[in-house]
């Protein structure tokens, strides 16, 4: 059985191929022994392609695809005597080759414009392209190449503007090109590429916790920490307000943290956040006050703990606690309250040596109380100087005891003298008594007491002297009296006439006026 002359090729009548592949087409026959094969375009173009013929088949091969293929290929097949044969396939081409590349500058400044670029490689026919620019979900921008005309295959690029933002750190912009060609079945029809957005921004809404409290108690633990949103993550520097608009700077760091807090920690603390990227800051403060018993931080003299009578005395107190302290400055002998206040100097014009002592200052508020003491040392000269003789009335033979006194600050260094018959003083003792036994006439006469310090000197002096003789039978009996007199300032003291009398029972009782005979 002798076969019909057939021919076919393969792929029949319609071939979509991508620019750049390769591209084979087939032209078999049967029932011929000995054909003669040929190829060319329908408009007597360049093939493109090598031509490769067999004894039942030949092949033309593309590769790569150009845009010189788009043509309807047309291939005969001549049999001899068999006649000829002819058939078409017609070559469309398109060029999709790899996903969209974005560009995104790697460091996008929040609330800053930035360009974002895609771009769609060697793309053909370039009219048919769709290219979408989205925000995770949310389409940003559409562009469409409906009026392009490109004969070749191109490189199409959208270009949009956008403007992150702070909550768009980490979301991801995603590129999608689309190449719908109606009637060519290819895949894929979509490519994507994605980024993901790395947006610098802050610091902001910076906010500062304190731990337990913005009013903790003396003697706590207190934990500043300070928020930012910042990326990249923001320095932070800790300072506190001091006085005259000064500024302490404390640490570098998130959290202060202060162990035992101090009324002097109470103050406006301020959280400052930079971020190197934006070249930005922000600040928080928060306003701390510690609470707690009153804490005396001054108790003072002035000039000195130790004045000379006269000068001008300032006795201050103050104490720090919150609430403010009630202050009481007093004298502890006698309790009295020198004056109530915060803080403020108390005033002891002239002072006086009865003004010296111990002084007590008391701060107190509803959390407790506390106490110091002072002691204010008050020199003065020697005062009050007084003569003593014991006896007052002495008869010769009998011993007779003299002491001296005085008063001041530091104590006085008391001495005795007694006037000679010169008229001189002659220092008799160091001492502040003196005792003289077995008293003789020549014992008799001035005796001075001098009491001496630093700050000045006193003298008083008594005369021990023959004032009357008692007349008896058989014998005078010499009376001895003693006159104090004044030498800084008279002192009256055994300034009288005092009498001695034997010894004489009248009524059972003693009598000294009515028992003496008085001879002048």
């Amino acid at each position: 059985v002798v076969k019909a002359f057939e021919m076919e090729i393969i792929p029949a009548e319609r071939i979509v191929a991508q620019i750049g592949g390769t591209l084979m087409l087939t032209c078999n026959t049967t029932g011929c022994a000995s054909p003669s094969f040929s190829w060319r375009t329908q408009m007597d173009s360049p093939l493109g392609g090598k031509v490769s013929n067999h004894r039942t088949y030949s092949t033309l091969t593309m590769n790569p695809v150009g845009i010189v293929n788009s043509h309807s290929y047309l291939c005969t097949v001549i049999c001899g005597e068999r006649g000829k044969k002819e058939k078409s396939v017609k070559v469309e081409l398109y060029s999709f080759p790899s996903d969209p590349i974005i560009e995104i500058s790697p460091s996008l400044i929040a609330g800053e414009p930035a360009p974002v670029i895609c771009k769609v490689p060697d793309v053909y026919p370039s009219h048919h392209l769709e290219v979408l620019l989205k925000k995770d979900e949310h389409v940003l921008h559409e562009e469409y190449f409906l009026d392009d005309d490109s004969t070749n295959t191109e490189t199409k690029t959208v270009t949009y503007t956008f403007h992150p933002m702070a909550e768009d750190a980490g979301k991801e912009i995603t590129c999608v090109a689309r190449l719908p060609i109606a009637d060519m079945d290819f895949e894929p029809k979509e490519r994507t590429s994605s980024q993901k957005l790395n947006v610098n921004f802050g610091p902001q809404n910076t906010v500062i916790t304190a731990s337990p409290g913005n009013s903790p108690m003396e003697g706590d633990s207190l934990n500043l920490t300070c928020v930012t949103q910042s990326n990249p993550p923001a320095q932070i520097v800790w300072s506190k307000y001091l006085a005259e608009e000064s500024i302490q700077h404390l640490t570098k760091n998130n959290v202060l943290f202060v162990p035992r807090v101090h009324f002097n920690d109470s103050g406006r603390y301020i959280c400052e956040v930079i971020n190197l990227v934006t070249n930005k800051t922000e600040e928080a403060t928060v306003d701390i006050i510690i609470q707690g018993a009153p804490v005396i931080t001054k108790l003072s003299i002035e000039p000195s703990t130790t004045v000379q009578e006269g000068e001008n005395v300032s006795i201050q107190c103050s104490a720090e606690s919150n609430p403010p302290p009630k202050i009481i400055l007093r004298r502890k002998s006698d309790n009295a309250d020198i004056g109530t206040s915060s803080a403020r100097n108390i005033l002891l014009p002239s002072v006086m040596f009865q003004n010296g002592g111990d002084y007590e200052c008391v701060a107190e508020n509803k959390y407790g109380n506390s106490k110091r003491e002072i002691t204010l040392n008050v020199k003065y000269g020697p005062r009050n100087t007084m003569i003593t003789v014991f006896p007052a009335a002495l008869k010769e033979g009998e011993t007779v005891t003299m002491k001296c006194t005085s008063s001041g600050n530091p104590d006085p260094v008391i001495s005795w003298k007694k006037k000679t018959a010169t008229g001189e003083s002659e220092k008799i003792s160091k001492n502040a008594t003196i005792t003289i036994q077995n008293l003789k006439s020549q014992d008799l006469g001035l005796y001075e007491c001098e009491a001496y310090n630093e700050f000045g000197k006193e003298e008083k002096a008594v005369e021990l002297y023959v004032q009357a003789r008692l007349e008896e039978p058989d014998q005078m009996i010499p009376f001895i009296i003693a006159f104090s007199s004044v030498a800084a300032v008279a002192v009256p003291a055994a300034a009288i006439l005092i009498y001695v009398s034997r010894q004489a029972k009248i009524n059972g009782s003693y009598s000294l006026v009515k028992a003496l005979r008085l001879k002048v």
